[in-house]
């Protein structure tokens, strides 16, 4: 697969379709794998935490979250992470979700397993507020989405995944309030435009802090 170096973070070159084909070969096999979703913000923090460098360079897939990438490479795909989550649970495989601020887990999990009603395939959704290794194990589940916030979820993930019965880990940060409060995810005409991030900023203006770290990221890449 190709990637792509951004001020020193791999990101590949891959496509929704085939992350989901190639997460799906990843379930059949017995090894254990994690994902990592950059965008800006990760980027930037990669530049002065170095461990976090590492883990972003080794992930066994690195899909490129958001347009903020895709300004500094156009050969980069249209992907979000939430999108991924999202795809994956469609395709039934036994899912686990943790971390998040109170009560939000279990509102993602409720509000995907209303959404999912009458799909094809079974739907195993378990939710925890906090990634606990012997309640994760006791389920063993294909998928496990942790939410614990940029770098530290994905720390938690590399340090934990060697005692996890899991087949593939991933943090997904903010994914699950936008999947438990909807009116945060944008409407697909703004997501088509790239304007997710000013969709978000608008309905949560707390974000503008946040939001500098993009105007920070394009100034490293343009300037």
């Amino acid at each position: 697969m190709e990637s792509s170096k951004i001020l020193g973070v791999r990101v590949d070159r891959v496509s929704l379709g085939e992350a989901i084909k190639l997460v799906g070969e990843w379930v059949k096999q017995d090894k254990k794998r994690y994902m990592v979703t950059p965008n800006p913000e990760f980027i930037m923090l990669a530049q002065k935490d170095e461990e976090f460098k590492k883990i972003l360079n080794k992930a066994d897939l690195a899909i490129p979250d958001g347009i903020g990438l895709r300004l500094a490479d156009r050969r980069l795909k249209r992907l979000t992470g939430v999108d991924l989550m999202l795809s994956l649970i469609k395709k039934g495989y036994k899912t686990m979700v943790a971390g998040g601020r109170a009560g939000v887990a279990q509102k993602a999990a409720d509000a995907l397993r209303s959404n999912l009603v009458g799909t094809p395939t079974r739907l195993d959704l378990f939710s925890m507020t906090e990634p606990n290794v012997e309640k994760i194990n006791k389920i063993k589940p294909d998928l496990l989405f942790v939410a614990l916030g940029m770098g530290k979820q994905e720390k938690w993930i590399v340090k934990n995944l060697p005692k996890l019965k899991v087949k593939v880990a991933m943090g997904i940060g903010g994914a699950l309030d936008q999947i438990a409060k909807p009116w945060l995810r944008a409407p697909l005409r703004v997501q088509a435009l790239g304007l997710e991030w000013l969709w978000r900023l608008v309905m949560q203006p707390w974000r503008i802090k946040r939001q500098w770290q993009l105007v920070r990221f394009l100034a490293k890449i343009y300037l």
